[in-house]
């Protein structure tokens, strides 16, 4: 629907009473054809199980609202950089998502193919970024190595003289990548889904699974006990806790929280993202001007979203040793993200554990770039009970088989020890 500005004006002031609503807020129905747990990349999945397999008796369970959840609780950075070619293939056919998503939801997600870099402190690390960007190249995926005076172009405040602590030698860029919108992200599938006939129930959590022997054959919530042919399971950190629920104790997944930050709105000084090999922090401005940036996980199991002081002066301190102008700029706020990591650093996406469900976790730092993917694979396996030809390798077999994935230190940065 299109507004004039005068519509627009008298919306504002009339408290936007006659404002139609995105989506719906339909109460549940006694059974679905798939239910989704999840509201961030199980939207994404609901919506392409709707448009390209036809299933549209879908519902989205999310136990708060839409985008209270890791979806809306994340730094936003796009990229494909990875090292191993499974890894390569599945983001970047994120990547070439990501550049029609805003058409093909009819909703502008703000993707913005400002670059990243990572940023290379010593000669081996160098080499290792080199080594990566050969193997990006010969699978296709863009990038470039940049000498120091290339980068300090897109970040003006970097000090690249060779007295400070960790003089930068160069880095890797892949111009493609960027960064979006993550709560336009939400919005946008949650519209396109609904169009589409899938009921979206938020402040619904799952407190159980209903069962026919082990077959999974629906879940029990707060709102009521709803069945479904098919559960698939897409929350995130909170998988492990999940499928306690659900009578499965043990899965190769923990969760710890990642911190994110953002400062008070300052003119352009960075006109990518970036990411700092010293340590552990990966940085890009935000179209209102405030910085935002993130570090290491902290370092314990946790399932609050909030962080500790120490992340906190760790984080700051590499970004003022790497851009000293910015001692003085203040933090507006911060937010913790649960993470649920894998001991490969790569994500699951898959068949059962039960028969009648379907599991999608695992994310670690990949889970926003990732959900255009993450979603059409995932509903792909839903649909046919078979893996997405670019998901097959993250089959949660793998680790019971020893063809791990062990891509974990490509996310962001390989890190100075």
């Amino acid at each position: 629907m299109r507004y004039s500005a005068f519509s627009l004006f008298k919306n504002a002031l009339n408290g936007n009473k006659d404002w139609k609503p995105a989506w719906r807020k339909p109460d549940p129905k006694p059974s679905y054809d798939v239910v989704i747990i999840g509201g961030g990349h199980g939207l994404a999945t609901a919506y392409y199980l709707a448009k390209e397999h036809g299933i549209r008796n879908i519902a989205v369970v999310e136990k708060g609202w839409l985008g209270s959840g890791n979806i809306g609780r994340n730094t936003t950075a796009i990229r494909s950089n990875y090292l191993l070619t499974e890894n390569q293939h599945f983001y970047e056919a994120s990547m070439k998502m990501w550049e029609t998503l805003s058409q093909d939801l009819n909703y502008n997600v703000m993707f913005s193919q400002r670059g990243v870099v990572n940023l290379a402190h010593t000669l081996p690390q160098l080499d290792v970024y080199a080594r990566r960007g050969n193997q990006m190249r010969l699978n296709g995926i863009d990038c470039e190595l940049m000498a120091p005076q290339q980068i300090n172009k897109l970040i003006p405040g970097l000090d690249i003289s060779n007295s400070v602590r960790f003089p930068i030698l160069g880095g890797l860029m892949q111009r493609s990548a960027g960064t979006a919108r993550h709560d336009a992200v939400v919005w946008g599938y949650a519209r396109a889904a609904d169009q589409l006939g899938v009921d979206i129930i938020e402040n619904c959590e799952v407190t159980s699974f209903l069962k026919d022997g082990d077959a999974v054959t629906g879940v029990m919530t707060t709102r009521g006990p709803i069945n479904a042919r098919k559960v698939a399971c897409a929350v995130a950190g909170h998988t492990s806790e999940l499928m306690r629920r659900a009578g499965i104790d043990r899965l190769p997944l923990e969760s710890h929280v990642l911190q994110a930050f953002v400062s008070e709105a300052l003119k352009p000084v960075v006109d990518t993202v970036a990411t700092f090999g010293g340590g552990h922090l990966y940085f890009a401005q935000s179209d209102k001007g405030g910085l935002v940036f993130g570090g290491d996980i902290d370092g314990y199991n946790s399932y609050a979203q909030r962080g500790n002081l120490p992340v906190v002066e760790d984080v700051m301190s590499e970004f003022v040793a790497l851009i000293p102008a910015l001692a003085r700029v203040k933090l507006l706020r911060s937010w913790g993200g649960i993470m649920d990591m894998t001991m490969d650093g790569s994500p699951i996406i898959t068949t059962g554990p039960l028969p009648g469900m379907y599991l999608n976790t695992g994310w670690c730092y990949g889970g926003f770039k990732a959900t255009p993917i993450s979603g059409k694979c995932f509903a792909w396996t839903i649909a046919k009970d078979e893996p997405h030809p670019l998901s097959a390798p993250f089959t949660l077999d793998r680790f019971y088989r020893g063809y791990v994935i062990d891509d974990k230190g490509q996310g962001p940065t390989p890190r100075l020890h």
